[in-house]
């Protein structure tokens, strides 16, 4: 806007311009010669009508051009909906707090948090109230059968399921609420707690079509694994376990479009899939390989990493507790 006032100023001003330098030039012609003035002074008059004329009709055209131009609207980022599972842990508020904080950098994101409880706890309702991110709260338990077992190894039993899942039932009904043609646009990524993730990534993955991937760091016993990336298109994966499952990533490795996930309405995690085919069992009926959109720079950046935080070691406190000195459990942690 301020530069189309700066173009019409500028034309008004050298139109003027025009005007008077023409009226000087006349005026000096005519010093030195006797003349009938009412006579000379009428082609002159003639002459300055009409420019003035002109003028006016060049600033009547610029306001008609101005008033039938339609504004444009400015291109919106799509939405990225981000579905975190969490539990109930000594680690749990200090986790969402990280990952919360990341967030808050990140322009249209929607955060889903989905608690593995039969109800919404208040450390995660008063957490999400104040982080300051946009979020929907919801709860699902996992089933008692499929629970895991304190000192279970975490590749025992797929975690986060029924949670997940839970997510995109709500985001599936979310949009099919909305009115308008916007109510597709945007990407959902399945984003763990206790994960770290650069900002770039979030960028990355906001112009995904289909399905987008990139490295993940420090998972699979490994430095990274990584979709390999050959003239343009992903070919197979680095991996160091199984490499012939059909998509042999992470969770944190993969984000989709929007409108895949409400096109196929029946896309699912699958809580009984073999060991460490989970994110096959959603991504099998939405996309193959050859259509994977790679993404930080053909897959040669490393943008998220799988950390876990240590379990903390509560020896003293609960020695502490066994003598009535234990912290005060009113103090949230």
């Amino acid at each position: 806007m301020a530069t189309r006032m700066k173009l019409k100023l500028k034309t008004v001003f050298v139109l003027y311009f025009m005007v008077s330098l023409l009226g000087l030039l006349y005026a000096l012609m005519q010093l030195g010669q006797r003349c009938d003035c009412s006579e000379h002074d009428m082609p002159k008059d003639r002459t300055i009508s009409r420019l003035r004329g002109e003028l006016h009709r060049l600033q009547e055209h610029m306001r008609n051009s101005e008033a039938t131009k339609q504004p444009q609207k400015p291109q919106a980022n799509p939405t990225i909906f981000v579905i975190t599972p969490t539990y109930a842990r000594l680690v749990q508020k200090a986790e969402l707090t990280r990952l919360s904080q990341t967030f808050l950098h990140v322009p249209q994101l929607h955060w889903i948090v989905v608690e593995d409880s039969p109800h919404k706890t208040p450390l995660v309702s008063d957490l999400l109230a104040k982080s300051g991110v946009t979020y929907t709260h919801l709860h699902m338990p996992t089933a008692k059968d499929r629970k895991m077992q304190e000192g279970d190894p975490s590749w025992l039993k797929p975690r986060g399921v029924e949670q997940r899942n839970e997510g995109l039932r709500w985001l599936r009904e979310d949009r099919r609420a909305q009115p308008g043609g916007d109510n597709q646009q945007g990407v959902v990524y399945f984003a763990d707690d206790d994960n770290t993730y650069s900002l770039q990534i979030f960028e990355e993955m906001r112009s995904t079509v289909r399905v987008s991937v990139w490295p993940v760091g420090l998972v699979g016993g490994m430095k990274y694994e990584r979709p390999v990336v050959e003239g343009g298109k992903v070919v197979r994966f680095h991996t160091g376990w199984r490499p012939s499952r059909p998509f042999p990533m992470d969770m944190a490795g993969f984000a989709v479009s929007l409108k895949l996930v409400l096109a196929n309405p029946e896309a699912c995690f699958d809580g009984e899939a073999p060991m460490g085919f989970l994110e096959s069992s959603f991504l099998q009926g939405l996309v193959t390989m050859d259509e994977l959109e790679p993404k930080a720079d053909n897959c040669s950046k490393v943008l998220v990493w799988h950390t876990r935080t240590e379990k903390p070691k509560m020896k003293r406190e609960e020695a502490l507790q066994a003598q009535g000195l234990g912290s005060d459990r009113a103090v949230e942690v």
